[in-house]
């Protein structure tokens, strides 16, 4: 008798559409909030929201592009060139948060789902905190 498949998280969730919608709505708040914008030195958010998208399908279970590409997250080494302190942290959330409940509302995404993303992007914003406010 066959095993059944295990579904992975980035597979409930609805896959690279959902991540893709997400991480969109993400950056379209970043766009617009100059503190965050200074920290990405590309006029072209497009390669940063690829990166973004990339990194968590890769992280909830998806294709494993983004390390195909980019090799080890190493995401605290990425980011140290950049000041994050308490108010950019805070910021990343509020777009993340607001991000998320459009992508909630949009994709019926079950509040448990919902749960984990949230505690997984609070938890990985607070660790690239690395200057005081």
């Amino acid at each position: 008798m066959a095993e059944p498949e295990q579904v992975t998280f980035y597979e409930a969730v609805g896959g690279e559409e959902t991540f893709r919608a997400l991480v969109h709505r993400f950056y379209q708040g970043v766009a617009e909030d100059p503190a965050l914008r200074a920290m990405y030195p590309e006029e072209d958010l497009g390669p940063a929201e690829e990166r973004l998208r990339l990194f968590l399908i890769q992280y909830w279970g998806g294709p494993n592009t983004y390390s195909q590409r980019r090799g080890h997250p190493r995401l605290r080494m990425r980011h140290a060139p950049f000041v994050v302190d308490e108010a950019a942290k805070e910021a990343w959330l509020r777009h993340m948060r607001k991000a998320l409940d459009e992508t909630v509302a949009e994709s019926g995404l079950p509040p448990q789902a919902e749960q984990m993303l949230w505690n997984y992007f609070t938890m990985a914003a607070q660790s690239m905190v690395n200057a005081p406010s």
